[in-house]
């Protein structure tokens, strides 16, 4: 398997065109030296500089020039899809004011209509009251052509979400061919199996495997047969792992480094990718590196 890397901005020309794309293998590089061709993912949008998973968090990331952002997509009560990280609305809206009587206050339980009705906003800053929970389309809509990681997050609990994705991702004039031909739309989980069956459904969507614990070298081998890129918590990655994850052909970005020492310290370790709360910062560490 070819490596695959998440190139946003890069452009690069061994870029396939969609029409000879071989699954999974749409990205073709070469290993660069550490800190060339790093790729800046701003977690969440800029989610140190705005309210995660919003429409201001991704304008903030493509504002500062990240060539990715990454953000979470799970399922309303009727069907819409919406970017929220936490499977309940409690942490980062106002629900449990406009909803008392609806506790858990789980995402999937409100209709679309019901969502917007929330501030996604203030509980961040003043600054951002009002801001809404977005739709997928109103995200990718606000991305320009900065790149999308997709964090399918907690499948398990919306099941033919894969599917419904991957409809309405194809469903945006012109979307899915321009990102699919420039390397700027990944699919991403914790969830392994939904992973695997939208790697059935869209076997042209590079797919990665995020890991909070360290992957054994048998489920990194196993990986290698389908996955296009190992996302692990930095908290589990070595430079072991980062040789291993590209012996097997596939790229390793990871999460989540916010301070210049973190990050420097990873690009030293030759990753591909580094997700942050700051892409402000990465991008300027990566400019003058």
């Amino acid at each position: 398997m070819s490596r695959t890397l998440l190139t946003g901005g890069l452009a690069l020309s061994a870029l396939l065109s969609v029409a000879a794309v071989v699954p999974a293998q749409a990205a073709l590089t070469q290993a660069a030296p550490a800190g060339a061709g790093v790729v800046d993912i701003a977690h969440r949008g800029s989610s140190g500089s705005a309210p995660e998973n919003t429409v201001a968090a991704i304008e903030y990331a493509v504002d500062q020039r990240a060539s990715f952002v990454e953000v979470d997509v799970q399922r309303s009560a009727d069907g819409e899809l919406v970017l929220i990280h936490d499977t309940t609305l409690a942490r980062t809206t106002n629900v449990e004011e406009v909803f008392p009587d609806r506790a858990p206050w789980n995402v999937g339980d409100f209709t679309l209509a019901e969502l917007k009705q929330l501030d996604a906003g203030t509980w961040f800053s003043e600054d951002f009251a009002g801001e809404p929970v977005p739709t997928l389309r109103e995200g990718i809509e606000a991305l320009g052509s900065t790149g999308l990681l997709l964090e399918f997050k907690a499948p398990e609990l919306y099941p033919g979400i894969e599917a419904e994705i991957h409809e309405e991702v194809s469903s945006i004039p012109g979307y899915l061919d321009r990102a699919l031909r420039t390397g700027r739309y990944v699919a991403q989980s914790f969830n392994i199996e939904s992973m695997r069956t939208y790697h059935e459904i869209a076997p042209e969507v590079p797919v990665g495997l995020l890991y909070g614990s360290r992957p054994s070298d048998e489920v990194l081998v196993e990986a290698s047969e389908w996955a296009d890129q190992i996302n692990p918590s930095q908290t589990v990655t070595d430079q072991a792992l980062v040789d291993r994850v590209h012996e097997l052909g596939m790229t390793i970005s990871v999460y989540t480094l916010n301070t210049g020492q973190l990050m420097r310290r990873f690009i030293d370790l030759g990753v591909d990718g580094i997700i942050t709360d700051y892409p402000g910062v990465l991008h300027d560490i990566l400019r003058n590196s």
